[in-house]
């Protein structure tokens, strides 16, 4: 790791950037409508490159796309989950049992109370 360039501002050392990685974080399941500048993308990029992969078998394939193309694509992508469902890497549990269980219900009351729907509510939910 290039220290200087990669850790956060008067933060040199390598478990201050990983620590400042993991604690910033956060799942993201919307997306602003506004694309992402071309240095931005390149740079991300470069960066995967550096991603430790199976064997060094370097499976993935990059495809970037702008304006009316992510267009096309986000409506092929759409048709395609809805013709044929959702697809998994792996197999989800047939069910979740005890902490895991209480962890994910807990998570989905948290979910239902910040779209204002209120616990029980089965029509809504």
């Amino acid at each position: 790791m290039n220290q200087s360039a990669d850790a956060p501002a008067g933060r040199t050392d390598p478990a201050a950037a990983l620590e400042h990685l993991l604690t910033t974080r956060f799942s993201c399941r919307a997306f602003q409508d506004r694309q992402v500048p071309r240095p931005v993308v390149e740079r991300l990029l470069t960066l995967a490159q550096r991603s430790a992969s199976w064997c060094n078998t370097q499976p993935w394939q990059v495809i970037v796309t702008s304006g009316e193309g992510t267009e096309r694509l986000r409506e092929a992508m759409s048709a395609h989950a809805r013709e044929h469902g959702p697809e998994f890497d792996f197999d989800p549990p047939a069910e979740y049992r005890g902490v895991h269980r209480e962890r994910r219900r807990a998570t989905g009351w948290q979910l239902y109370e910040a779209v204002g729907i209120a616990r029980g509510d089965r029509a809504a939910s």
